[in-house]
């Protein structure tokens, strides 16, 4: 592709950093035209859906939640314990090779349209940015412009509106993290009583504000791990934003339009270098320099574009979503035999991921040696003292739940403070348990119990654990 290209200088430099190294703004064009209408649409679900998630339930379990501090987290209404990480390991691994099969596929339209990031600066910052202080020429002035009264009014209305925004993501962060019945009792309570909860939303609020209001692009074109992976992943076919510099360039390149020439008998590209690409880029680039890292494949330039061929007379789709091999050779897209072997890893995940939802155990029971504590011999009995756990994972209460050995004449199990224990739905009981068993069961000084849990009559888990017992001398 490099003979299409001017110069290489954009590889060596990025949009967002002057040559000081010191931070360069990019005042885009306002985006208009069809793909950018869609793009609103998806948008906008995604942003209702992401404010409404945490606050949505599903038999009484928040639909969304990802409470790392109390290892809880529900996923689409099913409630995930610790007990549970590896189901959750795997789902998140079937997200990584999904994300990977679709940019192998389609590169990065993830990050154009549907990446939080994304939608959060495109669709709400900048949106508000060009209602107060206009399209990308009335930017410009306004940073050029000395500290007047219209810039301090309009720079400081911004600051509050995105402060305020950021705010309320930070709040909705919150309520994925704490959960949302939590977040409304701490507003009914007010800041006074949650003064700690309260300084993390402010931290976090200055975050988001921070990369909105000041970081912007930068997070895709710098942090951002995927856009470095897509390096790693991206072919010749693989469908991107891309332009056709074939069409484009032409044999003599691109140049402006002149009233009434014949291009091409000029050998003159359809290209007539109007810049309009470069103008509405959120990330700075010139997409007319072919695949490059800092493109979020957000589609503004192909917008762009067509309507200044349109204008021209000439047809639409000199930037459009192709492949290199599409361009270049004509090639339609092709399933691979690499997206197939991503597929067929996928489908394999997939298949364990469902599997192990339906072998999941909906109560799990740990019983587990006090450390330190050693065996006790009470007569002719010895006992072990242990911890233990009951975890619910249904929305029914568990109301009497006791113990009971199995294979183990004459051993027995007491619970500490009570004969039985009560575990509610979706929470987990715990509490400390003696196990006695006759010294003439014992034939090791270690021994494997096992354990039944039942509530009232029904037995709802079994579980196994170790007994202690002194040392046996042939």
């Amino acid at each position: 592709m490099a003979s299409q290209l001017h110069d290489d200088s954009f590889r060596d430099t990025i949009a967002t950093i002057d040559q000081k190294g010191k931070r360069a703004f990019i005042f885009p064009k306002k985006p208009s035209g069809p793909l950018y209408d869609r793009r609103k649409i998806v948008s906008y679900f995604l942003l209702v859906f992401l404010f409404g998630a945490p606050f949505v339930k599903i038999n009484g379990h928040q639909f969304l939640l990802f409470n790392v501090l109390e290892r809880r987290f529900n996923i689409f209404g099913f409630p995930f314990w610790p007990q549970d990480f590896h189901l959750f390991v795997i789902s998140m691994i079937i997200g990584v090779v999904g994300l990977a099969l679709f940019t192998v596929a389609f590169g990065r339209i993830f990050c154009g349209w549907f990446c939080p990031q994304t939608i959060f600066m495109e669709m709400v910052f900048r949106r508000i940015e060009y209602w107060i202080e206009g399209d990308r020429n009335q930017q410009i002035r306004l940073e050029k412009q000395e500290w007047d009264a219209e810039k301090i009014r309009k720079r400081v209305t911004k600051w509050i509106v995105f402060y305020v925004i950021s705010f309320g993501i930070a709040n909705v962060f919150l309520a994925y993290l704490k959960g949302s019945d939590t977040v409304i009792e701490f507003v009914k309570e007010g800041p006074m009583h949650n003064t700690s909860t309260l300084i993390a939303v402010l931290i976090f609020s200055a975050v988001f504000y921070f990369i909105y209001a000041w970081f912007r692009e930068q997070v895709c074109i710098i942090a951002c791990p995927y856009g470095r992976l897509q390096g790693v992943l991206l072919d010749n076919k693989t469908i991107n934003v891309s332009y056709d510099h074939v069409r484009g360039e032409g044999e003599n390149g691109r140049a402006k339009l002149t009233k009434g020439e014949d291009r091409v008998a000029a050998g003159k590209g359809d290209c007539i270098d109007c810049k309009a690409c470069i103008h509405v880029c959120p990330t700075g680039i010139d997409i007319r320099n072919g695949v490059q890292l800092e493109c979020v494949n957000c589609t503004a330039c192909i917008d762009e574009c067509d309507t200044i061929m349109d204008k021209v007379g000439f047809p639409k789709g000199l930037i459009r979503y192709a492949s290199e091999d599409e361009i270049v050779k004509k090639e339609k897209f092709k399933f691979t035999n690499r997206m197939k072997g991503y597929s067929a890893v996928l489908l394999i995940l997939t298949g364990i991921f469902v599997g192990m939802l339906f072998l999941r155990s909906q109560v799990e029971a740990t019983i587990l040696k006090v450390p330190g504590q050693m065996f006790l011999k009470e007569g002719n009995r010895i006992v072990n003292v242990y911890n233990f756990k009951v975890v619910n994972k249904t929305n029914e209460a568990f109301q009497h739940v006791t113990f009971k050995l199995v294979d183990a004449e004459g051993g027995e199990i007491k619970l500490v403070g009570a004969n039985a224990i009560t575990v509610p739905g979706d929470s987990l009981g715990e509490g400390t348990l003696f196990i006695k068993l006759p010294e003439s069961l014992l034939n090791d000084e270690k021994k494997v119990l096992h354990i039944e849990v039942y509530d009232g009559n029904r037995r709802i888990e079994s579980t196994t654990t170790n007994f202690n017992g002194p040392r046996r001398f042939n």
